[in-house]
Formats: C-alpha cells, structure tokens, sequence
C-alpha cells in the first residue's frame, strides 16, 4: 500500500495499525473498485492491505514494491489464487524502466497507486513510466495524501515528500500525458484526527486505539463523505484516462 513505507520501522509498524482496520481498508477498496478492471497492476503493494479485496474478489492483479521484504508474505497469502498473477520489484520513478522491463510496456488495463506518490521524489517519472505500462484506453488510478497544511510528523517519519491537492494532482497527471476523468476527496473526518494527532500532539505514528475507534465508525464517515467529497478530504482520488 505504499511503496516507500518499508524503510522505515515506523512505516511497517502503520502498514500494521492499518491492516487491522478491516472496515477502513474496505471503504479504500469501494472507492478505487469501479475504475479498475482487466489486468491490473498495484504499485506499492505493501503487505497487501488492499490487494487481498482484489484477489478474493477475482480480479486479475499483479502486484509490486520496492521493498521486497514483503514478497514471501504476498506469495503465502495469495499463492493459490490463480487470478494473482505474481508481485515484483519495480520502482515506477525508474528512468531506465523500459530498458529493464520490456515486458511491462503496455501489458495493463489499469494501474494504481495507493498512499505512494507521495513517497517518490520525481513523482513526473512515475507518472510518465504509469502511462507506458498501461495499454490503450488504460486507466492509473491515483490516491494521495491532502493538504500541505496537514503535512506533520507523520509525513515525516513516512517518507512523504509532499501532499496534494486536486489542482497538483491533475497538473502531475495532464502533465504526463493523461486525461482526468475523475476526481475527489476521500476521509474528510480523517483530517482532524490527522491534524490534532499530528500538527498539535506532535505525535509520530498513529495510535493504534485512534485507528480502532475510528474504523468501528467507518459507516458515520462514509455518510459524511458523500456530501463532503467535492471540498475536503485527507486523501486525493483521481483517475487518469490514457487515450
């Protein structure tokens, strides 16, 4: 679920808090679901949070990370699934990608990027090797952190560059070359439990009872978001159409 999380004790120790919020993870899964179909690859799979959604649900879906620490509990977890079709290193910012992967140069229908393009320095790159990976009339389906303001100690500690907002997001994906075809905010209740844990408790990772609470109160968050979703969130949704 992030591509970068793994470099840090702090990023797998979040990966584990948020594994545990089965409804939140969910909720994730519901937003991206509709834009994604025919093959599919992950960037930044992680331990496979939002993966395991894909792979019950049949889809067929390729994953990949950076930090192949996680690679022998991906294949465990999804080893007998015929519609997992395998996870590799790969690093999207690569310059050199076609050159070491010919044999992902239009090989996808859709690709996405969960809480990733945030942790890649040359964010132009990953997009541009995004759109060579994607087939014809493919979709990359983007979700980043919102908001500069919210930028804190847990941004810091995860590796986060920056954070988004549509106008940016849109400007990384037309500027790659992709046509915007949906946008929103995700998780607006989340920015305040971000902003008062982060920006005025100067807490460095996510409390673990924070995030247990706030899952059991996943369907209240979801209600607000629908009328929510065009103003604020703690997340940036988009999808990019490649023509």
């Amino acid at each position: 679920m992030s591509e970068n999380l793994g470099n840090s004790q702090y990023g797998t120790d979040t990966l584990e808090v948020i594994s545990e919020a089965k409804e939140f993870n969910q909720w994730m899964y519901r937003i991206i679901k509709p834009h994604c179909s025919g093959n599919i690859l992950e960037i930044g799979s992680g331990i496979g949070n939002i993966s395991q959604y894909f792979v019950e649900d049949g889809a067929d879906i390729s994953l990949s990370d950076i930090e192949t620490s996680y690679f022998p509990l991906l294949k465990e977890k999804f080893a007998e699934k015929e519609n997992f079709k395998g996870v590799q290193l790969l690093d999207l910012s690569d310059k050199e990608l076609e050159k070491k992967h010919p044999e992902l140069i239009e090989a996808y229908d859709t690709i996405f990027a969960l809480n990733v393009v945030e942790h890649i320095l040359d964010h132009q790159t990953a997009m541009a090797n995004a759109k060579k990976m994607l087939r014809p009339g493919g979709k990359v389906v983007i979700l980043v952190p919102a908001f500069q303001w919210l930028f804190n100690g847990f941004d810091e500690q995860l590796d986060h560059y920056r954070r988004y907002t549509q106008k940016s997001l849109s400007s990384l994906l037309e500027g790659a070359g992709f046509e915007v075809i949906h946008k929103q905010y995700y998780n607006a209740m989340g920015v305040l439990g971000w902003y008062v844990s982060g920006n005025i408790l100067k807490k460095k990772m996510i409390p673990g009872g924070q995030m247990k609470l706030y899952n059991s109160l996943v369907p209240v968050w979801k209600v607000l978001d629908f009328f929510t979703q065009k103003i604020i969130g703690l997340s940036v949704v988009q999808v990019g159409f490649k023509s």
